[in-house]
């Protein structure tokens, strides 16, 4: 053990060295305007489509409410609003209090209820698409437009191509930026003498931490498409 000990030693201090060249990469990156390109192309790169769907599928996989689901929900009654003839399709891992909200709020942006279908089975994206083609068997010969969020949009769309899903499109459920003046007087507002002036630096009180987050995001979803592509899903 005493021998082995130097080369323990050797290896964890590479990778935390490792750890630290990485950390440092991610908060440089998180300065500029990297992570949001990354995040608009796992949105955007084949999502686009030029037909009106027969089904708009809403993929869910958090609870009600949750950030996620309300605003796919939005998007997906903008959607059914647009294709009045589309049947809405929820796939959501079974949890009868949730896809029962889901429905609700869906009925409440306007969507009739006779248009509305459930999906129970599945609890990834790879499941889902398998059940849907296999409890729907018209929807693979259909047109159809996913709801997800962004960075989930790009696996989706391999994801039901590879299930047999022959007419996809996308619709990344994006949050809007807000576009108002957020500087303000710091010392107006009470602001420290000893304390940083942070007033007009949007870049460093939003950007920046919006950035990392997105960062950490789009890293996990790499991750999970290389795990579907290792396992052939996509």
């Amino acid at each position: 053990m005493t021998q082995s000990w130097p080369t323990i030693k050797k290896v964890f201090s590479k990778i935390f060295i490792g750890f630290g060249i990485f950390s440092f990469i991610l908060i440089v990156f998180s300065f500029t305007r990297v992570p949001f390109d990354i995040h608009w192309w796992l949105g955007k790169n084949a999502s686009e489509y030029y037909f009106k769907p027969d089904h708009i599928v809403f993929l869910g996989g958090s609870g009600m409410p949750s950030e996620s689901n309300l605003i796919r929900i939005y998007y997906t009654s903008a959607l059914a609003k647009k294709y009045p003839k589309a049947k809405v399709l929820v796939a959501h891992p079974i949890d009868e209090d949730v896809i029962a909200l889901i429905r609700e709020e869906m009925i409440q942006k306007g969507i009739d209820s006779s248009r509305i279908e459930i999906e129970k089975r599945g609890t990834n994206t790879r499941e889902q698409a398998i059940m849907i083609a296999q409890d729907f068997p018209e929807m693979p010969d259909q047109n159809i437009v996913l709801v997800t969020s962004p960075e989930n949009m790009m696996r989706t769309m391999k994801v039901f191509w590879k299930a047999g899903f022959k007419h996809v499109g996308g619709e990344p459920a994006f949050e809007n930026a807000m576009f108002v003046d957020l500087t303000y007087d710091h010392k107006k507002v009470g602001g420290k003498k000893y304390s940083p002036n942070v007033s007009s630096n949007l870049a460093l009180r939003y950007n920046f931490w919006n950035y990392l987050k997105l960062e950490i995001t789009c890293l996990r979803e790499f991750v999970a498409l290389g795990y579907y592509k290792l396992n052939g899903w996509i």
